[in-house]
Formats: structure tokens, C-alpha cells, sequence
């Protein structure tokens, strides 16, 4: 049995599944409070399917970009859990769980998360050959740079901000499949499905070693020598 736990943003989730099939997964609007929410719902996803965290063999975790203090929540869980049951963990990208619902459309697949400062975290999926691909890594970008990289109909994803959703619309028109609402919505089931993936290919993360995936850029600072 897999745990998988997302925490990236206001919105998270949790999961259970054997062998990347989902037993049971529950979604909710966190906000902030990481914390003191994940693990009664844990508690209570447990009691309802009359399981046990002894019965997990693997933990998966949404490892962002999202909001620093949510990754920090639901990595350091997964990791603690992971470490104390000797069980593998894999981290996956909270861009690709956004992506993935919409796999089956053979479409280029953009997930978009608000990144602050005017800016957009963004990355684009697509199957190929029947293989799940990533075709551009997850990056800081803004919406007005990314329009004129579209260059056909893709499908525009995740937790975008009304604004960035008008702007798809006006400057791209039939080119832009935007999936709005609770089709949205990330799941813990389909970070279940892409994280057993990777269990079942004995392809694991270091636990001590992974860490949230942090696109935001340093402030940087410029240095001013004093002349003499």
C-alpha cells in the first residue's frame, strides 16, 4: 500500500492506493494550515478504509513548486514516515500531478501556478509514443513571455489566477484548452498513479537528501564598494 501526500498549495490531498489503483483519497482547501490538518485527516482517511500505516511499503510526495512553508509540511511527514518504517520514498513534481489528468488527450499539457511578483511557474507534459514526457522542465516564467511560445493547442492547467486566465483566452483564443473549477483540482490519486510509477521501477529518492522543489529566484544583491 502507497501513502501519497500532497501539501504545495492551499489546496491538498492525501491518498492511499495499492499498486498506484486508488483505495481512497481525500481533497481539501487548506489555506494555511498545513500543520495542524494533515495528519487528523490522515487519521481520519485511515480509520475510514480500516488501515494501518505499518500496511504502507511506499510514500509519495508532491515535492512543489507550491508555497514554502506547505512543501516544508508534507516533505518533512514523508520523509520522517518513510525513514521510520524503511520504506521508499519518491518525491514528484506538483507541476506534473497538475499535468497528468489530462494525459489521455495526447494535447501539449502547460500547468500553470502563480509564482508571485507577476511572475508563473510552468512547465509543459505531453505523451509521446505512448510514454508520458516532460517536455519542458518546470521554470520561472511570466504569462506575457509564455503566449508566444504556444504555437498550437495546448491544454492550460492548476491553480491560475483569473487574470493569467483572461490572457490565455484574449491572446491565444481556440489555442487554449483551459480546464476551469473542480476540474482543476489536483487529486492525491493521480500523484498515487505517477508515483508508483516509479516504485515499480525501483527508482527511489534519496529520503535524507530530497528536498521541495524551489523555482523562485534569490533577491540579489548588488554589492557597492566604497571608493576611497
Amino acid at each position: 500500500m502507497e501513502l501519497a501526500i500532497d501539501t504545495s498549495t492551499e489546496t491538498a490531498s492525501i491518498a492511499l492506493s495499492s499498486h498506484g489503483e486508488l483505495i481512497s483519497e481525500l481533497t481539501w482547501h487548506a489555506g494555511q494550515s498545513h500543520t495542524t490538518e494533515l495528519v487528523p485527516n490522515l487519521t481520519c482517511i485511515l480509520e475510514q478504509t480500516k488501515l494501518n500505516l505499518k500496511d504502507l511499503t511506499g510514500v509519495i510526495v508532491a515535492k512543489g513548486p507550491g508555497s514554502f512553508n506547505g512543501l516544508r509540511v508534507g516533505m518533512s511527514f514523508a520523509k520522517g514516515l518513510a525513514l521510520s518504517l524503511n520504506i521508499p520514498l519518491v518525491g514528484i513534481s506538483t507541476l506534473e500531478v497538475e499535468a497528468f489528468p489530462y494525459a489521455a488527450t495526447a494535447l501539449p499539457i502547460c500547468p500553470i501556478q502563480n509564482a508571485g511578483r507577476g511572475e508563473i511557474a510552468t512547465a509543459l507534459f505531453q505523451v509521446k509514443r505512448g510514454k508520458w514526457c516532460r517536455l519542458v522542465e518546470e521554470h520561472i516564467t511570466t504569462i506575457e513571455k509564455l503566449i508566444p511560445e504556444i504555437k498550437g493547442p495546448t491544454i492550460f492547467c492548476g491553480e491560475m489566477q483569473q487574470a493569467v486566465i483572461f490572457q490565455l483566452e484574449e491572446k491565444l483564443g481556440r489555442k487554449a484548452r483551459i480546464f476551469k473549477g473542480s476540474a482543476a483540482f489536483r487529486r492525491g490519486g493521480y500523484l498515487a498513479e505517477l508515483g508508483w510509477r516509479r516504485l515499480e521501477a525501483s527508482d527511489f529518492d534519496h529520503s535524507p537528501t530530497l528536498e521541495p522543489l524551489y523555482l523562485r529566484r534569490p533577491a540579489i544583491t548588488v554589492s557597492r564598494k566604497v571608493k576611497i
